[in-house]
Parts: structure tokens; C-alpha cells; sequence
């Protein structure tokens, strides 16, 4: 049995705090409220992600998504966070820093999805922007590169309020609701100016 309070504890990654948010790894706690917004923006998410499995949204996956974190985390090839909101503690959305490359690259890739009642209002970009100083700092990443559909407009614009700049166009890059999808590429350099208003906290994190 896997002691997920232990593999998940404050030293592997802190909570990070920001703007009206704060991030921090997922819990077996965590399961209600995330099934619920999961559930509640399904539509509102589909067009922008992976086909989701017939059981995505039951707790026995929800287990299977922590170990799979959780091994991920130990061996320093993927972050997961949860965006909650400060003061109420709502849970707003989710992001990863994936696919993490140690040696000469020292990169990985950002993902994140917004709940629908929150899309709009500022807390994704605030999450980021939270994010990117220790993924540059604690986690010692020189680059955090992105992706996104060319029609995703408010992803695009998201990106470049948080300083990433546009790279390149990938066909087929990914494969979205079923079907490889072209994705403009994004990257933020470690010595890109850092956003006001981040605050981030130093861990033992692997480097």
C-alpha cells in the first residue's frame, strides 16, 4: 500500500503561495472537490485535452493518478500541482511541470487546466506566475517550455503575460479529443525577467 501522506509531505515540493492563490501537490482528500469541478467543466475542458478514460473521474483512478505522481515526483520527472483559491481554499484548476530533462538540458514542459467557473478571472496566470520562479530557482530548470493550440487564444495570451516567448509550430504535436493536433510552441528562459509579486520558497526538491 502506498503511504501517500508520506510520498506527498511538504519537503518534497512546498506550497507555493501567489496572487489570491496558492498551488501545492494533490492529496487523497483532494478527490471530492476535484471530481466535482472535473466533472462540472467537462464540456468546457474536452476541446483542449487528451480523451478522457471511461473511469477518469472515479476514485480508484484518482488512487492510481497519485501513485503515478507520486513516482513521478521521487524520481524527478514530473511536478504536479493544484491551484487553490487563498481565503476560501477553493479548489480553481490544476498544472504540471512535466517531462522534466536533467543534464545538459535542465527543462520541462508546462500543462494546466482551469475550472470553468474560474476561467477568465486571472487565476491561472497568477498560478504561473507563481510557479516559474521555483521551477527556475528551487527546481533549477534553465527552461520551462509550453504548448498550446493555435485557436486557444486565451492560452496564448496567458502564456505571453507570463513572459514565455513563441518558438515554433509543431504539427500533429499532440493528440486533443481524439484527434494530433498543430500546437504553437512557448518557452521562458531561466534569465527572462522574473514577474512582480512572486514569492517563491526553497525545498529540498531533487536537482
Amino acid at each position: 500500500m502506498w503511504l501517500l501522506s508520506t510520498l506527498f509531505a511538504p519537503d518534497v515540493l512546498p506550497s507555493i503561495e501567489g496572487d489570491r492563490v496558492y498551488l501545492r501537490v494533490p492529496q487523497t482528500g483532494d478527490f471530492p472537490a476535484w471530481r466535482d469541478l472535473r466533472a462540472q467543466s467537462r464540456a468546457f475542458l474536452t476541446p483542449w485535452e487528451p480523451l478522457w478514460p471511461s473511469d477518469d473521474l472515479s476514485r480508484g483512478a484518482f488512487r492510481r493518478r497519485l501513485r503515478r505522481y507520486a513516482r513521478d515526483m521521487l524520481a524527478d520527472e514530473a511536478y504536479p500541482l493544484l491551484v487553490f483559491r487563498q481565503g476560501d481554499h477553493q479548489l480553481l484548476g490544476g498544472l504540471t511541470l512535466s517531462n522534466v530533462r536533467r543534464g545538459v538540458c535542465q527543462a520541462a514542459s508546462l500543462g494546466y487546466w482551469m475550472g470553468a467557473p474560474y476561467a477568465g478571472q486571472g487565476y491561472m496566470k497568477a498560478a504561473v506566475t507563481a510557479l516559474l520562479p521555483v521551477a527556475h530557482e528551487v527546481l533549477h530548470l534553465h527552461r520551462v517550455e509550453a504548448a498550446c493550440m493555435p485557436n486557444n487564444r486565451p492560452s496564448i495570451a496567458l502564456l505571453e503575460g507570463c513572459g514565455f516567448t513563441r518558438e515554433g509550430y509543431s504539427r500533429e504535436y499532440l493528440c486533443i479529443n481524439g484527434v494530433w493536433e498543430d500546437h504553437l510552441m512557448f518557452a521562458r528562459l531561466r534569465h527572462d525577467a522574473l514577474r512582480p509579486g512572486t514569492r517563491p520558497r526553497e525545498s529540498s526538491a531533487a536537482q
